[in-house]
């Protein structure tokens, strides 16, 4: 499956992570049932999961509204890759 993963196009051409960078490992480790290593790959993974959950929720239960959580997790979410992306970038 590693050898299907998509190069990360910033890293390749500016030599530079981009925000994103870790997650398709990340998720690979979770699918392996290595959670811990799955969050030290990519911090934001759990959060971005909640996120994508309740955007598919709210497609399909359309009496409720999920705005303000959908809105809620997003921020969590660019939070913590903006936070993990810095000080991957400081301290790594």
């Amino acid at each position: 499956m590693e050898d299907y993963m998509l190069p990360c196009l910033s890293k390749k051409l500016f030599g530079v992570d981009c925000f994103g960078c870790g997650i398709q490992r990340s998720f690979t480790l979770l699918l392996q049932g290595n959670f811990e290593a799955a969050f030290y790959m990519y911090p934001a993974i759990y959060s971005m999961m909640l996120f994508f959950l309740f955007i598919g929720i709210s497609m399909i239960d359309k009496s409720r509204s999920y705005h303000k959580l959908i809105v809620f997790l997003g921020i969590i979410t660019a939070f913590i890759m903006i936070f993990s992306y810095f000080y991957k970038l400081l301290y790594y």
